[in-house]
């Protein structure tokens, strides 16, 4: 019975979904990894970003390195820059190191920004 109440996605709220994906993403290429000129969605260190229905964010991200001195920083860096993304509600960030990060997930831009092509 509570189904026929059930909010039913439209195609509009599809493409705001997408653009709000979109709008993250480009918000996660201006947090960069202190140690490396490349920004951390092109370096292939975020595996996983979900935008649920009601606009929560979920990343699962990794380091270059497990032992990165710069771990906290990067992690709060990418939850602030997608928390303040007009339209997100709320951003939950886990790391993770499984899989292990290596260049292959890196973009073409940012291994020709590195020289590593």
């Amino acid at each position: 019975m509570f189904g026929l109440f059930k909010k039913k996605n439209t195609e509009e709220d599809k493409e705001k979904k997408m653009a709000l994906e979109r709008d993250i993403i480009m918000a996660l290429r201006q947090v960069y990894d202190p140690e490396i000129p490349v920004n951390v969605y092109d370096l292939g260190l975020i595996y996983e970003l979900k935008v649920d229905d009601g606009h929560n964010v979920y990343i699962q991200m990794t380091l270059t390195a497990p032992n990165c001195p710069m771990a906290d920083f990067v992690v709060d860096a990418v939850k602030a820059a997608v928390e303040d993304v007009p339209g997100v509600v709320s951003v939950k960030v886990d790391l993770v190191f499984e899989p292990v990060w290596d260049k292959s997930r890196m973009s073409e831009e940012a291994l020709i920004e590195l020289g590593l092509d």
